[in-house]
């Protein structure tokens, strides 16, 4: 051979060696499995079926799986809503509840309070008397009375103004307690207890402390409390 067709020969195996060299790195043929490791076996966001995805297709050509939350029926919507509603009102019926209880108690001790302010106020007028001025004290005691206690005074006021006359008793009241035992809105039953001092013939005129125990049945009428029952000790202790 001539010297030019030796060079020729070895520049064409310098070329087919560098095409060997090339071929390992060069990018895969289109269809051709893809090489272990490669992005395509890690998996994109559209082969792993992630809920970001919504539609299109995937780099595969099948159609992408498409997530949704399943959406709440009619009946469901209603169901829900009734259950909101019946909670709503079970919360203000307790809370109404629990105000008309509060509300009544409160009444029952306002009406307490005033059975017993009106026992204490009522208390001093049976204690308090000279036997020279019984007019104003039955006017007084009748005032405050009623029912049964009214009559029983009324019917009784003749003998009482002759026993205090001829003693020429006077008695005042120095102290007064009251406590309510039991009652109602209504009605109510008072404890109370005088203290009080006595003047008579039987004392030598001179004044002498006494102590009148008693229970006193109230009842209300319109925006006042009347006594209609007392276990009167008042003709016993009034005794010259």
């Amino acid at each position: 051979m001539s010297e030019i067709d030796l060079e020729k020969l070895a520049a064409g195996e310098e070329t087919a060696a560098e095409s060997a060299e090339t071929e390992p790195n060069s990018p895969a043929e289109p269809g051709s499995p893809a090489e272990p490791g490669s992005p395509a076996e890690t998996g994109s966001p559209a082969e792993t079926g992630s809920l970001a995805e919504t539609g299109g297709a995937s780099e595969t050509g099948r159609p992408a799986r498409r997530f949704a939350l399943p959406s709440l029926g009619t009946r469901t919507k209603v169901a829900v809503r009734a259950a909101a509603v019946v909670a709503l009102a079970a919360s203000i019926g307790t809370s109404v509840f629990f105000f008309a209880q509060d509300r009544d108690k409160q009444a029952l001790l306002d009406a307490h309070e005033a059975a017993r302010t009106a026992a204490c106020a009522y208390a001093p007028l049976l204690a308090t008397y000279d036997a020279k001025n019984l007019d104003a004290y039955f006017k007084s005691v009748l005032d405050g009375a009623t029912g049964d206690w009214h009559t029983q005074f009324d019917s009784t006021t003749k003998d009482l103004r002759d026993a205090l006359t001829q003693g020429q008793v006077v008695s005042r009241a120095t102290d007064v307690q009251c406590a309510v035992r039991s009652g109602d809105r209504d009605s109510a039953e008072a404890i109370v207890v005088i203290e009080q001092t006595i003047t008579s013939l039987g004392t030598q005129n001179k004044p002498m402390p006494g102590q009148l125990s008693m229970v006193m049945r109230l009842e209300r009428h319109d925006d006042r409390w009347l006594v209609n029952k007392v276990n009167s000790p008042l003709a016993q202790r009034s005794q010259p």
